[in-house]
């Protein structure tokens, strides 16, 4: 494990506008900085970095934190693995506590890498150097033409016809034999009595997660034999899930980026093709249906995609349908489909770099557009079929979130299909109903579900509000001052000068938050500060649970900051919020009481309905009274006119 020490100067020397910005284009708003979010799909940025507390805030998706979850959540990596990738970024030296051999026996994760990696270096020690690898390996590497360098690049290896070369080998160096079976590398067969390798004979193409580590094996079979399948995976294990990992990502996420593109083909070969024509943007699902995961993947770099079909008219049409999940998934698809018979390996070697990147700039389409060529043509003036076509391109185009884009889409295939417009706005309209009828069903008053709040003004809302939400909101925002304001100093009249957490939590001792996080956030700076320790937000977002964390990055994220002009082009200065702490506590504090109060005599009122001993009912009545004194009062210094 890293030692404490270490993750300290991780944290500590990390610069999280750096972090960010290997990933995200930021541009500076006021104190913090903004871009389009990397984890949806939006037009308007609402993705913040705040340097000056440490934190980023997606509010799009809602996720938020430091840099350490910043790479946790972009990359997909463990907390771990985050902390080695800033180490490296920053030049740290990890120091571990324990040694290699009980860090595999308390982290099966790590085990399990370090076996792996093992498996790879084995893989393509005995491609290079021994005589069957190369005679035979080495020889079909050469023959499709991969080069030295994306040999290198990809870590290429090969499996002897051994029956347990691997398994051997990694026993005789004291690797474990069921963690070699549980990396999916050897095969036990107990009924049988019988252990050997999973791979033999084959070319080796080690599959890496996002932070280049290796996962599991893809291995393509060297001699004819119907018995056995072309191509053969790891199976699924701790650290490789094939639904959630892209061959050759790891490679192309900087180009990704850069490009603002990502090919999408079928094949190993394939991807490493590209790459030596000059193109690394691309990726590869090793010849599986796309999943919804592996879209969330591509969609973390860009939002734009080309898929690139190998030419064949019905493997592309039997593909082609799994690739609304892109469009479903928010991205922007174009495809593009090769010569009958070609495939992006072989056609980019025929073609040579400069022509094949020409070929696929040129020749990709919108996937509308594509996908209506495609199916046209086979209609052959057949009524019935055309409906069917015409059906399939306007659910494709409903599979889009984006209004504007769908309407762009529907002009587009009007006009290729030569049909009234309206007639296939009816249509998608249709499907859009029952979309929305299944997963969000329609309320019988359309004044339900808050719309009616969305135009009232803000006092009748709050009026219309269950009392205890709005006092749920009122500790909300309680929390949210002392989150980024706690450690400040506050001078009141009468108390003379201390910390604003001091003052406000003498104000509220006797209040109980209804709300369960805000309440632990307030306990938690309680015993803190009988501690002798003054805390703020950034204590909590290192040692607070993940809820908490979350809250808390909300509270300390401003979204919206007033322009530098207004003192420096129009001299007009407005007062920040913490130059008037003092007032904004105390308006605060007086606030959440008044809600308080507000409740208390809303439950002594029920309370008044159901009693009957005449005893009974003046004492209520007195509380009420009582009560509604203090509101009034509180009401005066808030500025608030009352009348009940």
């Amino acid at each position: 494990m890293i030692s404490p020490a270490t993750i300290e100067e991780i944290k500590n020397r990390v610069d999280i506008v750096e972090v960010v910005g290997d990933f995200v284009t930021l541009k500076r708003s006021g104190s913090s900085f903004k871009a389009l979010s990397p984890f949806s799909n939006e037009k308007t940025p609402s993705f913040y970095v705040v340097p000056s507390k440490g934190i980023f805030k997606d509010f799009s998706s809602g996720k938020g934190g430091d840099a350490i979850t910043f790479i946790m959540e972009i990359d997909g990596l463990s907390y771990l693995e985050a902390l080695r990738y800033l180490a490296n970024k920053y030049h740290i030296e990890i120091v571990e506590e324990q040694s290699d051999e009980s860090i595999k026996a308390q982290n099966k994760r790590e085990s399990l890498f370090i076996v792996l990696n093992f498996a790879k270096d084995y893989f393509k020690e005995k491609l290079l150097e021994h005589e069957e690898g190369q005679s035979v390996g080495l020889s079909y590497i050469k023959e499709r033409e991969i080069s030295e360098e994306s040999l290198e690049k990809f870590e290429l290896g090969y499996s002897l016809s051994l029956w347990d070369g691997l398994m051997k080998e990694a026993l005789e160096k004291g690797y474990d034999k069921d963690l070699l079976e549980e990396a999916g590398l050897i095969i036990n067969k107990k009924e049988e009595g019988k252990t050997y390798d999973r791979f033999r004979n084959r070319v080796m193409f080690p599959i890496h997660n996002i932070s280049g580590k290796v996962v599991a094996f893809g291995a393509r079979i060297l001699v004819k034999d119907k018995k056995q399948p072309k191509y053969i995976n790891s199976p699924e294990t701790e650290l490789y899930n094939k639904s959630k990992i892209l061959y050759g990502l790891f490679q192309a996420k900087q180009a990704i980026r850069q490009e603002d593109n990502c090919y999408l083909v079928e094949g190993y070969t394939d991807v490493i093709s590209m790459h030596q024509t000059g193109v690394h943007n691309v990726v590869s699902s090793s010849g599986t249906a796309l999943t919804e995961d592996q879209i969330k993947l591509i969609s973390r770099y860009t939002k734009n995609v080309t898929v690139i079909f190998d030419g064949d008219a019905a493997g592309i049409k039997a593909s082609i349908r799994g690739i609304d999940m892109l469009l479903e998934g928010g991205l922007n698809v174009r495809a593009v489909a090769l010569p009958e018979g070609e495939d992006p390996d072989s056609y980019a070697k025929q073609l040579g770099t400069s022509a094949f990147k020409h070929f696929i700039e040129s020749e990709s389409q919108d996937i509308i557009r594509f996908k209506t060529h495609l199916f046209l043509d086979e209609t052959q003036n057949d009524p019935i079929k055309r409906a069917g076509v015409i059906k399939d391109l306007v659910t494709s185009i409903a599979k889009i979130d984006d209004p504007i884009k769908r309407t762009v889409y529907l002009k587009e295939c009007s006009d290729l299909l030569g049909i009234d417009e309206s007639v296939l706005i009816s249509e998608q309209n249709k499907i859009l109903f029952k979309k929305g009828s299944a997963s969000h069903p329609q309320p019988s008053d359309p004044m339900e579900n808050g719309f009616a709040e969305a135009f009232m003004p803000a006092q009748k809302s709050i009026e219309k509000m269950d009392i205890l939400k709005v006092i749920e909101l009122q500790e909300r925002e309680s929390i949210r001052v002392l989150m980024n304001y706690g450690k400040s100093r506050i001078t009141d009249q009468e108390l003379q000068d201390q910390e604003l957490v001091a003052y406000f939590l003498t104000e509220i001792e006797e209040i109980n938050f209804i709300n369960p996080i805000y309440r632990e956030i307030l306990e938690v700076i309680k015993a803190r500060l009988q501690d002798g320790e003054l805390i703020d937000g950034a204590y909590l977002i290192e040692h607070g649970r993940e809820e908490v964390k979350k809250v808390v990055v909300d509270l300390l994220t401003q979204r919206y900051e007033v322009s530098e002009n207004w003192e420096k082009k129009y001299k007009i200065y407005v007062p920040k919020e913490s130059e008037l702490l003092r007032d904004v506590t105390y308006s605060n504090i007086l606030r959440l009481k008044f809600r308080v109060i507000q409740h208390l005599i809303e439950t002594e009122n029920k309370k008044l309905k159901n009693v009957t001993e005449e005893t009974e009912v003046d004492q209520l009545l007195d509380e009420i009274h009582e009560l509604k004194k203090i509101e009034m009062t509180i009401a005066g210094h808030l500025g608030n006119v009352t009348v009940k």
